[in-house]
């Protein structure tokens, strides 16, 4: 695959090579660190809302826009389509601005896209600003792990975690609240998909103080040693770039991303739907959704510290991978009869998201290689998952049941469980290229 827009993958975390010192760097106060964390905290609570609030008013959202199966369908990969473009983008706004100001560029751009969502006249505004939300999503996903490496370098396992519990929290509490919202505002959907806003509005105020912070300057990159002269094109951006491509764990960490993304996006944009299907109402539908979102707050807070003192977490991909395929049986054999057994069961394998986080934070060395890896694994990641909510809703157009559907979700496991096993490996990024 190529992938042109890296090019500037590689010099977000580095300057120009070169044999002068590097700047000594201000210690940081405690109140910042202070600032950073609930920062963080608030930042991750948003990175999901914008998805799971559809999910359980997905069936009145496509009466009220006539929405098809199929443009549902698409719906539903838009998470993952934005999060592969735009993420893209991340590094060289990060490099020209900062990390900080680009992830509350990043919450601006949520809060006025789920502002101007309930809004929309049609279908195409409605992608539209859905895709402004989305956004700013993608580049604030790419930059998490690069920030809590550069600001928590001797807590990567905790703070992962903290983040994980706190994006896992607001996805849980999107996909819960929402249906009470729009019952209690009048039972407009629109206007229970809007509300989401105010919380994004408010987790970019800490944000703003932490953009004007320009004391973590990026790690300068290491000379060039006299051997490597005769080689300086592939010591530039592009070369750097290039070579990451030729590393087996980066490949695998991106296939690992991309079809753990694809099980979190299917699960959050049709389990509601599945379970509606099979009888159950659309607020209980909306709380087992919550359910399946809700185990990630403890399990993602505790995941990666367990992942972070394994030299394999392998063992850990393969643990998550039983747990998906044993909920996704169920699904088919007794939606509505085990219908919370199946919830928790498909929240312990949604899992493999914080488990992903962590081994990018355990599969490079440094801060520049973190930030490569966590750009090329989840924006390559988030592209190999575009396809995988479409061909759910295809299916479920198609054949009038789930049996297709949830067939495709248990055989893309299979892979995933495989990937998670190479990624896993005690290996640095910086060995292989």
């Amino acid at each position: 695959m190529s992938m042109p827009p890296h090019d500037d993958l590689a010099t977000l975390d580095t300057e120009a090579p070169s044999t002068r010192e590097p700047e000594p760097r201000r210690a940081a106060s405690p109140w910042r660190g202070r600032v950073m964390v609930v920062g963080l905290l608030l930042a991750a609570l948003n990175l999901r809302p914008a998805v799971t609030s559809l999910g359980p008013l997905l069936e009145e959202v496509r009466g009220g826009l006539r929405m098809s199966g199929t443009v549902a369908g698409l719906l539903t990969s838009m998470p993952a389509a934005c999060f592969g473009l735009f993420g893209v983008t991340a590094p060289r706004l990060a490099r020209r601005w900062g990390p900080g100001a680009v992830v509350c560029a990043g919450l601006a751009a949520i809060a006025t896209g789920l502002a101007l969502r309930p809004f929309a006249g049609g279908t195409a505004a409605f992608l539209g600003a859905s895709a402004l939300a989305l956004a700013g999503i993608a580049v604030s996903n790419i930059l998490m792990p690069v920030i809590v490496k550069r600001s928590f370098p001797d807590r990567v396992g905790s703070m992962t975690g903290l983040y994980s519990m706190g994006l896992s929290l607001g996805t849980a509490s999107a996909a819960a609240a929402t249906v009470p919202m729009t019952d209690a505002l009048g039972g407009s959907w629109r206007a229970g998909l809007g509300m989401w806003a105010l919380l994004a509005a408010v987790a970019a105020l800490p944000w703003l103080f932490l953009a004007r912070d320009r004391t973590h300057r990026p790690e300068p990159a290491a000379p060039v040693p006299e051997t490597t002269a005769a080689h300086a094109p592939e010591n530039g951006p592009a070369g750097r770039a290039a070579r990451i491509t030729r590393s087996p764990t980066a490949w695998a960490m991106a296939v690992f991303f991309g079809l753990q993304s694809t099980a979190a996006y299917i699960t959050m944009g049709w389990m509601p739907q599945i379970f509606r299907d099979a009888g159950v109402s659309a607020s209980t539908a909306g709380v087992l959704l919550a359910i399946t979102m809700a185990m990630g707050v403890p399990l993602a807070f505790v995941l990666p510290r367990i992942a972070a003192g394994l030299r394999n977490q392998g063992v850990l991909a393969v643990i998550l991978g039983v747990f998906g395929l044993t909920g996704y049986a169920g699904l088919w054999l007794a939606p509505a009869a085990g219908s919370w057994a199946w919830a928790v069961l498909l929240g312990v394998s949604n899992c493999a998201f914080p488990l992903a986080l962590t081994m990018i934070g355990l599969r490079a060395r440094t801060g520049a290689g973190v930030v490569r890896l966590s750009a090329f694994a989840q924006s390559t990641g988030y592209l190999l998952s575009i396809p995988g909510p479409l061909l759910v809703g295809t299916l479920y157009q198609h054949s009038g049941g789930w049996g297709r559907p949830l067939a495709l979700m248990a055989g893309l496991m299979v892979p995933q469980i495989l990937a998670g096993v190479l990624a896993g490996r005690d290996r640095t990024l910086e060995d292989e290229i």
